[in-house]
């Protein structure tokens, strides 16, 4: 009966109930089969526990600083600098699309927000510059991970918040790693030009164009630098940090680019608290759910199973993102952390891997699911603005993809490309 609770997650699951009330239901069906009813209190103790949280409100602030960012017309200007800078390469407007993510994911902390929000404005332009639809949405989904891997990140938060991890540790360690998405996918796009034929790029910017696009781009793209060079250099919290980038957006779209009105911040701000909700009621459940996984100690029933398989920390990491890679093409990432953290984290770190290691590289790759068919959410959003299929666009996303597994794996292997900068700033001895 140990791990009845997880057969019962199981059936559920494929029945399709939300995965909110499996993280509740299966282990209250489990204790109740095995007549420890008196247990159940513990259950509803751990779900408001959970979200009784000041590390945890940096969620809702990141949430509201990415939906008032959008609305204040800051991709549009991101997207314009970008364009006046790398537009008039070959497959120029693919080089837009990433460059852009790169430079909106320390605004956002989303990866479907991001896909959203540059989707919408990426891929009709590259539609009416002669691209096809396929291309312009796997560019867009590739890259639009990008904003859930450079801080702040919101994945990152659930699961440094379920793990008792440094976030500012795991922010540090997201940096590098989504530059070398981001520039991998570039390069990616560059040998592709050998191959396909593309449209004909854009007119050389002017020094004075290129300018002005950056001025214009400035305020936006101090977003990024205030946030992440206060929380890793430790001026701000994380939670603090958060409610700056959503007054800093507030400010931008009000007072800057004003393209933010008085009269849309109910419906914004309604939005955002919406999706906190949401959330933040998640959180409560995997807290819950996390307290009977240890009462069970299946933490220590998966870790003599897997250490019976190998003690090697190479081989073992690597089943460990295998496994985890399948995991994320049939559920969300934010899920899957809170609930496979508790489980996996114990094991790796008891083999000797750096607690913030793992947390970077078990949450970039649950982060590709979002990308994966069939549950990839980024490829539904891409899709439902593109009007195409996700198998198709996914098909099309094949060579972009494989790049970034092969990014995921380095990481993996070379530990530096994610401790580097969180041992500069102390956070890894």
């Amino acid at each position: 009966m140990t791990f009845a609770y997880l057969w019962i997650f199981a059936a559920l699951l494929v029945l399709g109930m939300p995965i909110v009330f499996l993280m509740l239901i299966a282990p209250g069906i489990s204790l109740v089969l095995e007549g420890k009813v008196m247990f159940l209190d513990l259950l509803f103790q751990r779900l408001f526990a959970g979200i009784d949280s000041f590390p945890l409100m940096a969620l809702p602030f990141f949430i509201l600083a990415g939906e008032l960012m959008t609305a204040g017309g800051v991709t549009s200007r991101i997207v314009k600098f970008a364009e006046t800078l790398i537009g008039h390469r070959k497959a120029g407007l693919g080089q837009v699309s990433v460059s852009s993510s790169l430079m909106l994911a320390g605004g956002s902390g989303s990866a479907v927000a991001d896909a959203s929000a540059l989707g919408s404005v990426m891929i009709p332009a590259m539609k009416d510059s002669g691209y096809t639809n396929r291309f312009s949405a796997a560019v867009t989904a590739a890259s639009a991970v990008i904003a859930s891997i450079i801080p702040p990140s919101g994945i990152f938060i659930l699961y440094a918040f379920i793990m008792n991890v440094s976030v500012a540790g795991m922010f540090a360690g997201g940096i590098l790693p989504g530059i070398l998405i981001g520039v991998g996918l570039m390069i990616t796009i560059s040998i592709m030009t050998r191959f396909k034929e593309f449209p004909e790029p854009l007119p050389r910017a002017s020094w004075g164009e290129k300018w002005q696009a950056f001025v214009s781009a400035f305020m936006p793209l101090l977003t990024p630098v205030i946030l992440i060079g206060g929380i890793v250099g430790g001026i701000f919290t994380p939670t603090e940090g958060a409610a700056i980038a959503a007054f800093y957006a507030l400010i931008l779209g009000l007072f800057v680019t004003r393209d933010l009105k008085v009269r849309d911040l109910p419906a914004i701000f309604g939005k955002a608290a919406l999706s906190s909700a949401v959330v933040l009621l998640l959180v409560g459940a995997a807290v819950a759910f996390a307290s009977l996984v240890s009462l069970k100690g299946t933490p220590q029933l998966v870790s003599g199973f897997i250490l019976g398989i190998t003690d090697d920390p190479t081989l073992l990491f690597f089943l460990v993102v295998a496994f985890l890679l399948g995991i994320g093409t049939i559920m969300d990432a934010g899920p899957a952390i809170l609930i496979l953290g508790p489980i996996l984290s114990p094991v790796m770190v008891g083999v000797g891997v750096d607690p913030i290691h793992f947390a970077v590289v078990m949450s970039v790759t649950l982060i590709m699911g979002l990308i994966t068919p069939p549950m990839g959410l980024v490829l539904f959003v891409v899709g439902s603005i593109s009007n195409e299929k996700i198998e198709k666009i996914a098909w099309e996303m094949l060579p972009l993809f494989l790049v970034e597994i092969g990014i995921l794996f380095a990481l993996v292997y070379v530990p530096d490309l994610v401790l580097a900068i969180p041992r500069a700033f102390g956070y890894v001895a």
